[in-house]
């Protein structure tokens, strides 16, 4: 629907507009999650960055989930080993806080890579429960695999803590092909229902080859930085340097072999949104939902959830979406 503006008609345009929509009118939809009671939101927001920061960057990030509530956001992301436990805690603190404990909240948590064994597990599990201060999480996630611990081991303890209602579907982050099928085996009636890997339109070696074994196997893939560190929200395109911090955590973005090339597509989806009138991340975030993912972005700054939001508002055509992933595959940039 495109908007009138009192003028004298004009020629159709042969484009498509999306429609834009204020940040708080903007719903946040949800799709069953098969093996868990309660549906999956399709946006979430991300706490990594919790616990490694002054007071300050933490009350404003306690503002921010404060916020992200407020407008809708239920999807919220941690682990144990984010600040050490702290992650956890700050939004915990946040969610008791809000109408009810925010028992629509659909929280999820990580067992580290390092705690696999199954005492481990239950350890790790109590402890994020107490720091959270909830009887449950809604999805619990194995970090990154262990190659000296058997999955089988793993997921073993794992279904016992969901038979126990502690958890409400099990899932796994960075998991190949070959790791999800063990895992898997490692269930007997609890089922795998998410695999979390890093994915955006710039990064994709470890979506591309799980992304059908999971369709194919109703396996939800969530999608962490899924605006590729701000590029895709359009941040470091004019000559801004990049942060020390945003470099040592970006994967392979920042590496000056790969920088000027990516730039390059980055200023060129740039200006694809500007040509369609859409924000950039709103291109970034629905190509991950065609895809099949669900995006789960980083948030530090209560701005930050209302650009997000607004950007989550506006649907791209299908068409404007693969122009968008041809550029950024290299097709034409």
């Amino acid at each position: 629907m495109t908007p009138t503006s009192g003028k004298a008609p004009r020629r159709p345009s042969t484009r498509t507009r999306p429609k834009r929509a204020a940040p708080a009118g903007a719903a946040i939809e949800s799709r069953a999650l098969p093996g868990s009671s309660k549906p999956h939101p399709a946006l979430g927001v991300g706490v990594w960055a919790l616990g490694r920061w002054t007071p300050e960057d933490e009350a404003r990030t306690k503002a921010t989930i404060a916020r992200a509530y407020e407008l809708g956001f239920r999807w919220f992301d941690t682990a144990e080993v984010y600040g050490n436990g702290r992650s956890e805690r700050v939004l915990g603190e946040v969610l008791q806080r809000s109408a009810g404990a925010a028992p629509d909240a659909f929280v999820v948590s990580k067992v580290s890579w390092e705690h696999l064994r199954p005492s481990q597990v239950r350890a790790s599990l109590i402890n994020t429960l107490e720091r959270l201060g909830r009887r449950s999480v809604d999805l619990y996630l194995v970090h990154a695999p262990d190659p000296r611990v058997p999955l089988a081991e793993t997921m073993g303890a794992l279904e016992a803590l969901w038979k126990e209602g502690k958890v409400g579907a099990i899932g796994v982050s960075n998991f190949s092909v070959e790791e999800l099928e063990a895992a898997s085996r490692g269930l007997t009636e609890a089922r795998l229902t998410v695999n979390q890997v890093r994915y955006n339109l710039f990064d994709r070696d470890e979506a591309d080859p799980v992304r059908e074994y999971c369709r194919s196997h109703e396996i939800l893939l969530e999608a962490y930085t899924p605006l590729a560190r701000g590029l895709l929200h359009g941040r470091y395109l004019d000559g801004r340097g990049v942060p020390a911090e945003v470099r040592k955590f970006a994967h392979r973005l920042f590496e000056p072999d790969r920088l000027p090339g990516i730039l390059e597509k980055a200023r060129a989806l740039r200006a694809l949104a500007r040509e369609a009138d859409v924000p950039l991340a709103s291109i970034a975030l629905h190509w991950l939902e065609k895809m099949g993912a669900a995006p789960v972005v980083g948030m530090s700054r209560p701005e930050h959830v209302d650009s997000n939001l607004a950007a989550w508002a506006v649907r791209p055509p299908d068409s404007l979406l693969d122009r968008a992933d041809a550029i950024a595959r290299g097709d034409r940039a």
